[in-house]
């Protein structure tokens, strides 16, 4: 009884419900009411605020707004007691682990940390900056997304071209979309040979990876926030998938591969292959960095070159003509060095419009 109470009237006598509140009133005021009135409302009896008429128990009568009020001062007082007890306990273990971690070796400024959270777009530009100003090899970037704006583009130049003066090499990947872009050709002419960039139908996550003892990855979705990373083996895995990516992608230099199959584009070949796994419109949009009005119309020109009057249909033509498995250039493969021409433009870490790294 007292717990199907407590679901209806999830309150204490600090705060009564509309009716329990009324009922009480009315008890206040007349000195007693009816046991019948009080059976909608059980959390007056439940917090003792009226209780049985000794002289005649088919009535209640209120307990004194006086005692109801020193009952509820005596909790609070007991509940800041309790509060004051683990605070004590709480200083007493923090100085019991400083004594003990007293014990233990300090880092030294120069070890840093493996992993360091950057919340805000200041924090992690200021972070690559000094990556950037730390890096003597090599960057190696992966940039998901579509066309990059010349705004951007041409932010980082000079963080690149102060690269390119000390003798850093960069190669930066990006899907194929980005070849439409007017301001990366641009960008790669006046970057000559210091930067390669190469292409794939999709791509991972931003990625910035300088001297391969430093990468950053996104914390969130809208890039606000940033992880820096410096532990080896977190490090050196990043190195593996940027490596073997590299090794799939076709460099900005070269055109990309038909498909075989008369009609079918390869954007259209990569759309398919998504179809088939069950991504929407705008899943398949965001991994190919196009638009979802753009996919839309990818879809279209599919489903019309395919003969299929609906998505059920379209499924079904997509298995019979094999697009459903991966894409991917069928040459073969090239090393880090690559014969891939100029690179690509200046790597973004945070949102859209945010300072880019080089």
């Amino acid at each position: 009884m007292a717990g199907h109470t407590a679901s209806r009237h999830p309150h204490g006598a600090d705060r009564l419900c509309e009716a329990g509140e009324r009922v009480y009133a009315r008890a206040v005021h007349r000195g007693r009411v009816p046991r019948g009135e009080a059976d909608r409302v059980p959390c007056l009896l439940e917090l003792a605020l009226l209780h049985p008429d000794p002289d005649d128990m088919d009535w209640l009568v209120p307990t004194a707004p006086q005692e109801v009020m020193i009952r509820l001062l005596r909790g609070v007082h007991d509940e800041v007691t309790a509060s004051h007890r683990r605070v004590g306990s709480a200083v007493e273990a923090i100085e019991r682990y400083a004594g003990l971690g007293q014990r233990l070796r300090a880092p030294t400024p120069a070890e840093g940390t493996a992993i360091r959270v950057l919340d805000g777009l200041s924090r992690i530009q200021a972070a690559m900056d000094e990556a950037t100003e730390a890096c003597t090899t090599e960057v190696l970037t992966v940039q998901p997304g579509g066309i990059r704006r010349e705004d951007e583009l041409t932010e980082g130049l000079h963080r690149a071209l102060a690269l390119r003066g000390r003798g850093v090499r960069m190669r930066d990947l990006y899907t194929h979309v980005a070849r439409h872009g007017q301001g990366l050709l641009t960008y790669m002419e006046l970057m000559g040979d210091a930067v390669e960039a190469r292409t794939l139908d999709e791509v991972i996550d931003r990625l910035i990876l300088f001297d391969r003892t430093v990468a950053f990855i996104p914390a969130n979705t809208d890039r606000t926030m940033a992880l820096e990373l410096r532990h080896p083996a977190l490090v050196g895995y990043l190195v593996t998938v940027f490596e073997r990516l590299w090794r799939l992608a076709i460099p900005l230099t070269e055109p990309l591969p038909d498909t075989g199959i008369e009609g079918i584009s390869l954007r259209e070949q990569s759309i398919a292959a998504l179809l088939a796994e069950g991504h929407q419109d705008a899943a398949i949009a965001e991994r190919l960095g196009i638009s979802v009005r753009t996919c839309r119309a990818h879809i279209a020109r599919l489903s019309e070159t395919l003969g299929a009057a609906n998505r059920t249909q379209l499924g079904v033509r997509i298995a019979q003509v094999g697009l459903d498995g991966p894409t991917g250039p069928t040459g073969p493969s090239r090393g880090p060095g690559g014969s891939g021409g100029p690179g690509a433009g200046p790597v973004i870490l945070p949102g859209r419009g945010s300072p880019s790294v080089r």
